[in-house]
């Protein structure tokens, strides 16, 4: 995996991006992905499938998925992976019972909110009651999934209800963004439940990008019309609802602050007075989120905010690829995955947000649906020799 990858949202995050981009039949954004048959064997997803049984069997006795770290949430990032390889009947670990445990805990063994805002929302951590925007794209796209899989549509719904609940907790409606974090209880910071009221760029990103995870797997699911019209014109409009947001607070430069409404270099008053930086992790996924947006929903009114991704992902490629890749493919500077209120350093999920961004990029530009924004760039863009370079290393190649 990139950079021995440590996490269990990181690693789900790589298996959704290697299957977006190279097993694309397989993700939710195909229409076919419910096909009866896989159309690959389990030789050639075994990048996808190594991923799972190192989810299933590092469980550690924990019916989560990577085993235990205090997060609910965060696990679930990789049953997409797991419920994948068992389809294709993979070898060396239990997927189906892994898939199902996993669910179990999510469904009946996670604190949730109780009363008042957000009733019925579960939490993002094991030990409270927290509600993190990450969230959304760690448990949402596999409840939707699971239930794709099995004909189990009420899953689906779930997957829609917990999306609405987040959204009355955490979405600011004068600026049209996503708080960090909500804790309805008192603060204990033994157990994480502190509040973050925080518009954290990453945190956006994952929230459109589950979002769009979600919304494609009603619609290109037989209950589409029948069932989720009105959660798909939701789903869209609360992703247009975010990217709007984004689009009003982008710099001159291009690049979002990691706390994106604050400028660089000031302090982030709803946080521990921690100290603002750019971030083109956060950046990358925005840009990433909006073309998928265009592509798989043709969104109207979206001329300024597809010019604001344009402007994030020309910046991101500026000065020839170098202005915010090293020499060795890492995206910089980047938010610490690990603490999200300092920066860091060669970043795992940042790699995964800059290959799903040129991925959806050029699905944009060769679709019928590319709105005019006024002259481009030529582009410089990210591709892979084989599926090895995506899980062990990034090469940039200049067009």
């Amino acid at each position: 995996m990139i950079n021995g990858t440590s996490t269990n949202w990181e690693a789900g995050t790589q298996a959704e991006t290697i299957l977006e981009i190279d097993f694309s039949e397989l993700a939710v954004f195909s229409p076919a992905y419910l096909s009866p048959t896989p159309p690959y064997t389990v030789a050639d997803l075994q990048p996808v499938i190594s991923i799972a049984e190192t989810a299933v069997n590092n469980r550690s006795g924990s019916e989560q998925l990577w085993g235990a770290d205090g997060s609910a949430g965060d696990p679930a990032s990789l049953g997409v992976a797991v419920l994948v390889a068992n389809w294709t009947n993979a070898p060396y670990a239990a997927y189906a019972q892994a898939a199902e445990q996993q669910l179990g805990l999510l469904l009946a063994g996670t604190p949730r909110v109780e009363t008042g805002l957000a009733a019925g929302a579960i939490s993002h951590r094991t030990d409270s009651v927290a509600l993190w925007s990450d969230f959304i794209y760690m448990v949402p796209p596999f409840l939707a999934y699971y239930g794709a899989v099995t004909n189990n549509i009420s899953l689906i719904h779930e997957a829609y209800n917990q999306i609405s609940l987040y959204r009355d907790a955490l979405l600011s409606t004068n600026v049209s963004l996503w708080e960090h974090i909500y804790c309805p209880g008192p603060y204990d910071a033994t157990v994480n439940n502190f509040n973050d009221t925080g518009h954290w760029g990453t945190g956006n990103g994952w929230v459109a990008a589950g979002m769009l995870r979600v919304l494609a797997t009603m619609k290109n699911s037989p209950w589409s019309l029948s069932d989720f019209q009105t959660q798909e014109e939701d789903l869209s409009n609360w992703i247009t609802e975010v990217h709007t947001g984004m689009s009003a607070v982008l710099p001159p430069s291009g690049i979002f602050g990691n706390f994106v409404d604050v400028a660089d270099d000031a302090v982030v008053t709803t946080f521990e007075g921690a100290v603002n930086f750019p971030d083109a992790s956060g950046t990358a996924l925005f840009a990433s989120t909006v073309y998928r947006h265009l592509t798989l929903n043709n969104p109207p009114n979206y001329e300024n905010i597809t010019a604001s991704a344009e402007i994030a992902r020309n910046a991101l490629y500026g000065n020839n690829g170098t202005a915010h890749f090293d020499m060795d493919g890492w995206l910089f500077p980047v938010v610490d995955p690990h603490a999200f209120a300092q920066s860091g350093n060669n970043s795992d999920e940042a790699q995964s947000f800059v290959l799903q961004l040129d991925s959806n990029w050029k699905t944009w530009i060769a679709s019928n649906s590319v709105i005019s924004v006024g002259r481009r760039r030529v582009a410089t863009t990210l591709s892979f020799a084989s599926i090895t370079a995506l899980v062990c290393a990034i090469v940039i190649l200049l067009v």
